[in-house]
């Protein structure tokens, strides 16, 4: 165990998911990238076993003998303690300070940058030794089972495998990674609608549940091993058609545009992105009118190749590629074009991909 009082910190950024809209729990295939975003955690080792935790701006601190539901922001990094313990690991008392630069209910992964944040300042903290994809799974259980939200891979390992300048391949079936270059001269524009991203479970149950009843009428395990053909010639209710076409379409999307990364072909990438769209709007209704206002300005914009929203949909952000030079001024017309046709304030980010999770000794 690190000595006592030592004190160590880490940041795990949010992600953007570029396409492979709702494929995760389909064992299919997404395409996403880590932010310069996210949430920071500074702490160190408590001699009486207990966990002190605080978060920046917010009034008062959170004491606990163990790792208990609060149903606050609290559970996100008692999960991760809590599984910890359970796999085995020894970790001691600690206070531990969190920071956040990145917007909650903007559909960029908030939580999982808390669950990574976590992670990474306790095995630096405790010198635990887990390997970066065990720890992405290590963080999705304890938000599944300790948070009670259910949820894949995608955020979690978004959040630790990003470089610089890269799109990250996410295959959930296998649960591996691979990095694609980004052509230099793009960058992205996320904008968030001003409208929380709320995802009900009622809402994501159907979808997910649509989901499995199409794979079992098509007689394949999940609906990445189905293809557009199948589909066309299956007999089934046309909400579950409708659903399952969104989800086949995504992953037939996704190795579509890794094709386009390894020809340094945007344009390419950013049809995809108006299409990807255009399925949630129409076969997955996951979108708002206020995302289809926003995709909308975005894809009338000269600068911008394509826009989708990203993330579970219902509110939240949209993500636009376009040209670096040209984003500057898009994200200024289309959200002053947004707020007068919607009366919400949307938020502008230009980044491009960023590194994974990181944790040093202050």
């Amino acid at each position: 165990m690190a000595c006592a009082h030592i004190v160590n910190k880490s940041f795990a950024p949010g992600r953007v998911e570029l396409l492979g809209n709702h494929t995760d729990y389909n064992a299919g295939v997404v395409l996403s990238a880590s932010l310069d975003l996210g949430v920071a955690v500074e702490g160190t080792t408590r001699d009486d076993g207990k966990i002190l935790l605080s978060w920046e701006g917010e009034p008062g601190e959170f004491l606990f003998d163990a790792p208990e539901r609060t149903e606050r922001w609290t559970d996100y990094p008692l999960g991760v303690v809590a599984l910890l313990c359970e796999a085995g690991h020894r970790v001691g008392g600690f206070t531990a300070h969190f920071s956040n630069t990145l917007p909650f209910g903007s559909g960029l992964s908030s939580s999982a940058a808390i669950e990574v944040a976590t992670a990474f300042f306790l095995a630096r903290t405790f010198s635990l030794d887990i390997a970066p994809m065990d720890m992405a799974r290590l963080c999705r259980r304890a938000e599944c089972e300790f948070v009670g939200v259910n949820c894949g891979l995608l955020d979690q390992a978004s959040s630790i495998f990003g470089r610089a300048g890269h799109v990250i391949f996410l295959d959930c079936r296998t649960e591996t990674i691979e990095l694609d270059a980004m052509p230099s001269d793009y960058a992205l524009l996320i904008i968030n609608s001003g409208v929380k991203h709320a995802l009900t479970g009622g809402e994501y149950n159907e979808r997910r549940a649509a989901c499995f009843e199409a794979a079992k009428i098509l007689g394949v395990p999940f609906l990445r091993d189905a293809t557009s053909e199948q589909l066309a010639r299956a007999d089934m209710p046309e909400i579950v058609r409708r659903r399952a076409a969104h989800v086949i379409g995504e992953n037939e999307r996704v190795f579509a545009a890794r094709e386009a990364l390894h020809r340094a072909d945007a344009t390419t990438f950013g049809h995809l992105m108006l299409a990807s769209h255009e399925s949630s709007r129409h076969n997955f209704e996951n979108s708002t009118s206020e995302l289809d206002c926003l995709v909308e300005l975005a894809a009338a914009h000269p600068g911008i190749l394509g826009a989708r929203l990203t993330g579970g949909g219902f509110g939240g952000s949209i993500v636009s590629l376009g040209h670096r030079d040209a984003l500057p001024e898009a994200a200024e017309k289309i959200t002053k074009l947004y707020t007068q046709k919607t009366s919400h304030h949307a938020t502008p980010l230009i980044c491009s991909p960023g590194n994974g999770a990181l944790a040093t000794q202050a």
